[in-house]
């Protein structure tokens, strides 16, 4: 028994992020060696439950920004609450940042051209090869296994998640995810091209033989539910296995419903498809990591409190900040702890005050300088 204790103290102190070893989840940021990704390799974190043995794959990608300048500033990190319901439900989930997002390295490989003529086919099947070199190297790794793995993907992720069941799908691979899956969304309601889209689904259905879940919500504003019925009906017409589920409206933009403040209502969604399945990997939910309880700021309202409690819940890195007026802005899953700092400033100053100071950066409270002191 102490050997083993000794081993689990050596596992934690080497693997984790911000884990605590008494967790019942541990992770770490880690990267994926792709050669067409050069030195960088791919961005990622693995996230896993804290028990023996290796634990099946669950991948989870990413969307894609309608902003080419927003693309550098992702972070793999950010997703991490979106991991730990995978782990906790049994996986050893890993989110990866495909090339030309975040600090992944290579050139920018899954666009899809010119909103013209776009090439959605080809960039679906480009994400794809990031996608299955991120499984050979996770199938090295102690924590995870790759023989009953699943899928998980949003937005541009999730249609790259389709493209993975169809482009020579891994043979571990059991069932796949996607979230509001699509590509080419300039504006609300407005995709390039749409009967281009509907085409590639429908090429990706003659190879797909995966059993698929997608989710779009009705008020996604991305891939309305009538493109999503068209997308769906073009994928299934050709042999693809995909079953739809709309869910009612989520807050101002269903797209977004894959995220932090969703998991209430995607979770159930994930839970059922995964028992039809036969994947239900554990009978009780792991715990998840408990945040640390700082006070909240005293001149916030109680939707700022309700605010900062949600802080306090996001992932690293993190920062606070707070103005005498009860104006406030913070930012988590972030690049760096300065990086954070700088953004919840901003944001807190965006309101129109000038006087915005940090209160909290990750899980520790800003010590104030002493007015009295000399």
């Amino acid at each position: 028994m102490l050997g083993r204790c000794l081993l689990v103290s050596i596992i934690c102190l080497f693997y984790t992020g911000y884990a605590n070893c008494a967790d019942s989840i541990l992770w770490k940021e880690i990267q994926i060696p792709m050669t067409e990704a050069d030195t960088k390799g791919l961005e990622a974190i693995l996230v896993w439950p804290n028990t023996p043995g290796k634990h099946p794959l669950a991948l989870i990608s990413h969307g894609s920004p309608r902003a080419a300048k927003d693309r550098p500033g992702m972070t793999a990190i950010s997703y991490l609450p979106i991991a730990m319901e995978f782990a906790r439900r049994g996986f050893t989930a890993a989110v990866v940042l495909r090339r030309g997002y975040g600090q992944s390295g290579g050139i920018w490989n899954d666009t899809y051209g010119s909103c013209d003529s776009p090439k959605y086919l080809a960039a679906g099947l480009s994400s794809s090869r990031d996608l299955h070199a991120t499984i050979d190297y996770l199938g090295t790794l102690a924590q995870v296994d790759t023989s009953r793995m699943i899928a998980v993907g949003v937005s541009a992720g999730g249609f790259a998640t389709v493209a993975l069941t169809a482009d020579s799908p891994p043979p571990g691979l059991v069932l796949a995810i996607s979230f509001a899956g699509g590509r080419g969304s300039t504006a609300d309601n407005t995709v390039c091209d749409e009967d281009a889209l509907i085409s590639a689904f429908g090429e990706l259905g003659k190879t797909s033989k995966v059993p698929m879940l997608w989710v779009y919500a009705k008020n996604d504003h991305f891939f309305n539910p009538e493109l999503a019925q068209k997308l769906l009906e073009a994928f299934n017409k050709n042999g693809g296995k995909a079953t739809m589920i709309q869910p009612g409206p989520y807050q101002k933009e269903g797209h977004f419903l894959f995220s932090t403040t969703g998991i209430p209502i995607w979770t159930p969604l994930v839970d059922t498809f995964l028992a039809n399945h036969g994947i239900a990997l554990t009978k009780t939910l792991l715990p998840l990591p408990q945040p640390k309880n700082l006070p909240a700021p005293p001149n916030l309202s109680s939707h700022g409190k309700s605010d900062f409690a949600a802080y306090l819940r996001s992932p690293p890195h993190k920062a606070f900040a707070t103005a005498v007026d009860g104006s406030y802005g913070w930012r988590s899953g972030r690049r760096s702890a300065d990086n954070a700092k700088v953004e919840a400033v901003d944001t807190c100053e965006s309101q129109g005050t000038k006087d915005c100071t940090l209160y909290a950066v990750d899980e520790a409270l800003v010590k104030k300088p002493d007015p009295d002191a000399l």
